[in-house]
C-alpha cells in the first residue's frame, strides 16, 4: 500500500464505515471489503474519556488503521467484529 500524507494533527478523510447492500464495509479510503474488525478511539484533547468513535477495518487494513490510531494515542479498543454483525439483515 502506498504512503499517505496527512496534514499535521489531522485524521484522514475516511468514513467511519458503512453499510452497503447489508455488509459493514472497512473505513479505508477507497477499500470496500467487508469490515471484519472493530477500532475504537477517541482525541483525549476533543473527547471525554468515555467517548468511543468506531471505525471498521478489513483484515488488510486492521494494522494500518491500528497504527494510525495508536501512533497518535487515540486508540482505545480493537475487537473482531461477530459474524453476525459484520452483515445486517
Amino acid at each position: 500500500m502506498g504512503r499517505i500524507h496527512h496534514v499535521a494533527g489531522r485524521l484522514p478523510p475516511w468514513p467511519p464505515g458503512a453499510i452497503v447492500s447489508g455488509a459493514m464495509i472497512c473505513s479505508a479510503k477507497g477499500c470496500r471489503a467487508t469490515a471484519t474488525w472493530s477500532l475504537r478511539w477517541n482525541n483525549p484533547r476533543l473527547h471525554s474519556p468515555e467517548r468511543r468513535k468506531t471505525w471498521l477495518a478489513c483484515d488488510q487494513h486492521r494494522d494500518y488503521l491500528r497504527d494510525f490510531l495508536s501512533a497518535r494515542g487515540f486508540l482505545r479498543e480493537l475487537e473482531p467484529l461477530p459474524p453476525e454483525d459484520q452483515t445486517q439483515p
